[in-house]
């Protein structure tokens, strides 16, 4: 398709405006339009957890539709969903990883433990008596707490909420004792006062908080999870324009200044082309999917 595009561009987004997703998406769209010499509009389609825009993806045959999404709308949403109307790997293209970043395992400010390891040992003692919030089952936060659990023998019970907002709420108000949450939402509460920070999930530190440890040096090692976001396309789109949106996306989020956007946004770049993501991909649904298998987490 060498004349393509040939009409105005749309990338679909499956959660509401101001969210992550979406700004990245409005970061993108301005230099992909200028580049590709056609209008690219963000069009938010939200519900089932980015699930309803994957699928719109997925099926679209315009060749003009494309859509920038979460971890596990390109990982384990068949494994979480079986009835679920896409395939993320047999009806989902990878184009670009944009952005990563580690979650912050938070607690209450007046959390027992001076640090890490006596904060463990009283998590491992309290057993079933202690509660974690999410943002919702099957969220990148729900299996990451499994997945920790599991690494240091805690075994606090699952309390999903709306959104990270009221999981914080619940944090600072003791109704849950810990939690995974995005590393500037943590941040900023530990700044204030009202959570502490163990450790995040990355295997090293990160400049997006660059104070906080990562789990790994304070006592849980090779625990490693991130959260990303990337632009995928329908399987449809012709194997050309995939690798065109591919190079022109990860030179886009190079850019000194998209970088910085991203970066002040939550998110470190990583600008990996369509085999990278594909690879990416295939970690975490490995990975992820081994809990979801081990600890029968099912989106009904």
């Amino acid at each position: 398709m060498p004349d393509w595009p040939t009409r105005p561009i749309k990338i679909i987004v499956g959660f509401p405006g101001g969210s992550s997703p979406d700004l990245v998406a409005r970061t993108l769209a301005e230099p992909l339009a200028q580049a590709l010499g056609q209008p690219v509009i963000v069009e938010n389609r939200v519900g089932a957890g980015g699930n309803i825009a994957a699928q719109a993806v997925a099926h679209a045959t315009d060749h003009h539709t494309l859509g920038v999404m979460i971890n596990g709308n390109m990982t384990i949403a068949r494994l979480l969903n079986p009835q679920l109307g896409y395939d993320p790997i047999q009806d989902l293209a990878p184009v670009s990883l944009i952005g990563m970043a580690p979650l912050a395992l938070a607690v209450p400010a007046n959390a027992p433990g001076a640090g890490a390891v006596g904060f463990f040992a009283s998590a491992r003692q309290a057993r079933d008596a202690w509660n974690y919030g999410t943002p919702g089952v099957g969220t990148v936060a729900h299996i990451g707490m499994e997945l920790l659990k599991a690494k240091t023998g805690m075994a606090p019970v699952h309390v999903p909420y709306p959104g990270n907002p009221q999981v914080i709420q619940a944090l600072i108000a003791g109704q849950i004792q810990l939690a995974l949450l995005p590393p500037a939402m943590a941040a900023a509460q530990e700044r204030a006062g009202k959570l502490r920070v163990i450790g995040i999930s990355s295997l090293g530190r990160s400049t997006l908080v660059p104070h906080s440890p990562s789990l790994a040096e304070v006592g849980v090692p090779g625990f490693e999870l991130e959260i990303w976001n990337a632009l995928a396309a329908p399987r449809s789109l012709p194997a050309p324009v995939l690798r065109r949106l591919s190079v022109l996306c990860s030179q886009i989020v190079r850019n000194s200044h998209v970088r910085e956007k991203l970066f002040h946004q939550g998110w470190q770049v990583a600008g990996t082309g369509a085999e990278g993501l594909a690879r990416r991909i295939a970690a975490d649904t490995r990975l992820f999917g081994g809990v979801i298998a081990s600890a029968g987490i099912r989106i009904e």
